[in-house]
């Protein structure tokens, strides 16, 4: 098997790794489908509740790990060009998502405008044409400045310092973040010649299966870490996601330029950063007094819960992006 695959062209190697996801997630699909016509008649109130609720959480789960998969599938069979323009408008969406659940004034829409109309297009075309140095500085140093200035000749003063952190982090989250998933897709890496998205099945599949395991063994738990903002997040079932997601990378070294021992803690640096990014966003929404961004009482976007979806990548895309290409370059 290993020799018919390495036999194969780069392209076609993607080809197969995509027909074996979709495999697999239409065997979950089809599994979670039979659990559920499962008659539970004879059980109580309470362990109905609970099965409902954990049947939830799985479709939940399993229509993200769908909507994942597709979009990398068509940033993959479009190119380079499509696939950052695909992911810019991804951003728009979750970056609309957020902004539309935090209160602004008439003298943000300048700063608005520059967010949505200027640096997002410009982060991306940054991506494309492959400018990585300023790429990794623009929205951290020269955006931050600019939507600053932008909303100060907005003459409005009330509440500055919060309304301007609001869009910042937005910004920060939406669109720094989820810029590094093409960048991913276009980094220079030895042994990975047209195989490039390789590295980003590598990061969404050891950041999904981190979020699934933590999801699955924190339920029950006694003792939250922070029950004010997670009753999911426990030191526990934290260990367990981080646990499953290293082994997983090192299990799939070989889609990597990585040794399996190099290739694990790779899996763990984009594990930790992605599950504790997805713990402040649950902050972050605990603060707006919304369940999810795409809340039903405060549905106000095209893409409901997209932002939900995608905050733990949004996090780890960055962190995962730098330590790679640190470590290619030493």
């Amino acid at each position: 098997m290993g020799t018919f695959v390495r036999s194969l062209s780069p392209s076609a190697q993607v080809g197969l790794l995509f027909v074996c996801l979709f495999g697999l997630l239409a065997l979950a699909s089809i599994g979670l489908l039979l659990w559920s016509l499962r008659d539970d008649d004879d059980a109580s109130d309470q362990l109905h509740s609970q099965r409902q609720r954990l049947l939830e959480d799985l479709r939940s789960l399993l229509r993200s790990s769908w909507l994942m998969a597709i979009v990398f599938w068509v940033a993959w069979a479009l190119g380079d060009g499509m696939a950052t323009l695909l992911f810019a408008l991804v951003s728009f969406l979750i970056l609309r998502e957020f902004i539309s659940l935090s209160p602004t004034r008439r003298g943000d829409h300048r700063s608005l405008l520059l967010a949505f109309f200027v640096i997002l297009p410009f982060q991306y075309a940054l991506v494309w044409t492959r400018q990585f140095d300023l790429f990794t500085v623009f929205i951290p140093v020269y955006a931050f400045l600019g939507v600053a200035v932008v909303s100060a000749f907005g003459n409005d003063p009330q509440r500055f310092l919060e309304r301007n952190a609001k869009l910042q982090w937005g910004i920060m989250v939406c669109v720094y973040g989820m810029s590094h998933v093409p960048a991913l897709m276009m980094l220079d890496a030895p042994r990975l010649a047209g195989r490039e998205a390789f590295l980003v099945f590598f990061l969404v599949l050891v950041v999904q299966t981190c979020m699934l395991v933590q999801h699955l063994t924190a339920r029950g738990q006694a003792r939250p870490a922070v029950p004010g903002i997670s009753t999911g997040f426990g030191w526990r079932s934290w260990g367990w996601g981080l646990l499953a997601g290293g082994l997983l990378g090192a299990a799939l070294a070989g889609l990597t330029p990585f040794k399996p021992i190099m290739a694990l803690l790779m899996a763990v640096v984009a594990c930790v950063a992605g599950s504790l990014g997805h713990l402040v966003m649950k902050a972050i929404k605990r603060d707006r007094g919304v369940t999810n961004w795409g809340s039903a009482s405060r549905s106000v976007t095209g893409a409901s819960g997209l932002l939900d979806r995608t905050d733990a990548l949004c996090f780890a895309a960055p962190v995962f992006f730098h330590a790679v290409r640190w470590s290619l370059q030493s």
